[in-house]
């Protein structure tokens, strides 16, 4: 059973913080511009350190998705918590890994 809501770490004594954080957030289909976008306004706005150039967005090998690469710092639990529940409320936001 899942303490908290469905984006929050479950596990917080695994998390080694802190620590360096790569992603991949994958966006639907026909949406590379608004996928960058948007995870530019959400990484912007939680990390304002964050080189918002540094984000890597290549089409997946069919072309039918785009995964926008990020390498984060993370400092603290509740910065994961706040950034997976903004992802996935994001609407060109398929799914983060």
């Amino acid at each position: 059973m899942l303490k908290g809501k469905k984006t929050d770490i479950q596990t917080p004594e695994l998390w080694d913080f802190p620590m360096n954080y790569p992603m991949s957030i994958i966006g639907h289909e026909g949406e590379h511009e608004t996928l960058l976008n948007e995870v530019k306004l959400i990484l912007g706005s939680q990390f304002p350190d964050f080189d918002l150039a540094s984000i890597d967005v290549k089409p997946s090998k069919t072309g039918r998705f785009h995964s926008a690469r990020v390498n984060l710092y993370l400092t603290e639990a509740a910065q994961v918590n706040r950034l997976y529940a903004a992802l996935d409320s994001a609407k060109t936001v398929r799914m983060v890994v």
